[in-house]
């Protein structure tokens, strides 16, 4: 069992905890958080229930790796502090003043987690930094099951089976600028693509018309822990989600067994509707990772 931390003295109060929350603020703010979060994960834990898959919500889940219960956490974010707060008094990285005002220590999360937030914060500013990139067309994807001699990456039939899959890849320049998709390339498909893409080399390439840039602002948000406020996280999650639906119906895999209309990105119309939609995500993301990088600078004014 975790043991409770020190608490503050009380000239540090000021620096953690900018603004104190009252016990019903923040236990309202924690029931809203609580009941968004459920209704954002229902289905997954629905299907968990009767053992089913989705393959289009569970890659939320499975790829990013945390469970509705995590999700469903709430964390008022660094600077904030609780009024009798026994929920998170000894919870990892808080500490309580003597008043009994609970807050995330900052110092002692940079100190455990500096690294890792000042590479978070140099990827996103370099991303935000940058202007989109529109003529992907998300043919990521696609790359992704070309000439495939095993098993595809989802359990969906190829919308145009796998010779005009290939077919449509090689009549398209690939141009991904996102290693966690360009890694997952088949062999035939990586010399193809006009970058090749390595860790080193993320933070110069990555871009904010990405679909998968955007959808990576709710790992960052996950892997700033109880930095970041329960909204962010949850704005992050519902705006991966939207983008992974379009993810899939721009893909090769017919996706109409859940009810949806292919993004016909091999066609002049539906490269056109996929990059309407790159600029709409690109725009919702544009908040969410100015926030993302706030909360880093907070996390590193304490370092």
């Amino acid at each position: 069992m975790l043991a409770c931390p020190q608490a503050w003295d009380n000239s540090e109060m000021p620096t953690l905890a900018a603004a104190v929350l009252s016990p019903a603020a923040w236990r309202e703010q924690s029931r809203a958080h609580e009941e968004r979060a459920d209704a954002l994960t229902a289905g997954r834990r629905e299907r968990a229930a009767r053992g089913e898959r989705h393959a289009i919500e569970d890659f939320l889940f499975e790829y990013f790796g945390l469970k509705p219960g995590q999700i469903r956490r709430w964390h008022p974010g660094v600077g904030v502090g609780l009024q009798a707060a026994d929920a998170h008094t000894c919870a990892r990285w808080y500490v309580t003043s003597p008043d009994g005002t609970t807050a995330l220590d900052a110092a002692t999360f940079a100190a455990d987690r500096g690294e890792a937030v000042v590479h978070i914060r140099r990827l996103l500013a370099a991303t935000a930094g940058r202007k989109p990139l529109l003529g992907c067309f998300g043919m990521h994807e696609w790359a992704m099951v070309y000439r495939a001699d095993s098993d595809l990456r989802h359990p969906l039939p190829l919308r145009l089976g796998q010779d005009g899959t290939d077919a449509a890849v090689e009549a398209n320049p690939l141009v991904c600028t996102h290693i966690d998709a360009f890694r997952f390339f088949t062999a035939p498909a990586v010399p193809r693509n006009a970058h090749q893409l390595t860790r080193d080399t993320q933070v110069a390439m990555e871009q904010p018309g990405c679909l998968h840039a955007t959808m990576d602002l709710y790992k960052w948000a996950y892997k700033l822990g109880p930095a970041v406020p329960g909204n962010l996280l949850l704005d992050c999650f519902e705006l991966a989600r939207d983008v992974r639906y379009v993810d899939m119906q721009a893909s090769p895999y017919d996706v109409s067994s859940y009810g949806l209309e292919p993004i016909a990105v091999e066609t002049p119309e539906g490269k056109s509707e996929y990059a309407a939609r790159q600029r709409e995500f690109t725009r919702r993301a544009a908040p969410l990772r100015e926030r993302l990088i706030e909360v880093c600078d907070a996390i590193l004014a304490r370092r």
